[in-house]
Parts: C-alpha cells; sequence; structure tokens
C-alpha cells in the first residue's frame, strides 16, 4: 500500500481582482504534473520512493480571484510497485484509480486548509464548503 511521508509546497500564489461583485463561483482542479522515482535514505538504508508533482488551482469566476499551490508529495511502496507506477506514468501519463485517488486525497488534505487559510487572508469566500450546524425546530 501506497504511504504517504512527505509533501512540501514550492509556490504560492493567491490573487483577488479589486472589484468583486455579485455571485462568485468557484472552481477547484488537481493536476498531477509528474511522476518520478527518487531516492529516499532511511537511516542507513536505502529505498525506492515516488515523487508526485502537483498543481491545486481555485479558480473564483467571474475573474474574481485565484490560488494557485505548486508541490510535492512523496510517497513509498515496494519495489515491484513503485517500477509499475513510474512505468505506467511515462507510457500513458495515467495512474491506477487506486493509486490515483489516495495521492489526490493526501493533495487535498494540505492543500484545502492552505487554500482557506490564503483566502481569508486576501478576502475571497473559503475554496471548500465548511460545515454549518443547523438546528430544527
Amino acid at each position: 500500500m501506497l504511504g504517504v511521508i512527505g509533501f512540501g509546497i514550492s509556490k504560492i500564489e493567491a490573487e483577488k481582482s479589486p472589484e468583486v461583485k455579485g455571485k462568485i463561483s468557484i472552481n477547484n482542479n488537481i493536476k498531477i504534473n509528474a511522476v518520478e522515482k527518487t531516492d529516499l535514505f532511511l537511516g542507513k538504508n536505502k529505498q525506492e520512493g515516488l515523487k508526485f508533482s502537483f498543481e491545486y488551482v481555485s479558480t473564483y469566476d467571474p475573474k474574481a480571484g485565484k490560488i494557485i499551490l505548486i508541490g510535492n508529495l512523496v510517497a513509498v511502496d515496494d519495489k515491484e510497485k513503485v517500477e509499475e507506477i513510474v512505468s505506467g506514468w511515462k507510457k500513458n501519463k495515467k495512474l491506477s484509480a487506486e493509486v490515483l485517488a489516495h495521492v489526490l486525497n493526501s493533495i487535498l488534505n494540505k492543500c484545502n486548509i492552505q487554500a482557506i487559510i490564503l483566502s481569508r487572508e486576501i478576502g475571497l469566500p473559503s475554496p471548500v464548503q465548511l460545515p454549518k450546524v443547523q438546528i430544527n425546530k
């Protein structure tokens, strides 16, 4: 099973249009840009891992703003699985449904929080619908 051991954001961009009026629609998107093998050293032991380069984008329309997070997620798995994932990516730029779901959920867990903080700082609505308490009478 793929195990996430590292996550890092290398670029953060957040902008807001000065004239934000009316109803704003928010579209969130994640794109995996690259998948490559990386050597990981756990103590004196070397293990092959995977580095997934990603781009997370929240777009506020009509042209109200944008939040972009670019970074990497590092994961480990057994050697055969690492080879299978990398060769599949090189062949057709695709990941299996199981690997893709795990990677995207891990990225979303980190990026959604960062995007909520950034949206608050620049005065845009949260890109993620937050839960609300409703009281029944």
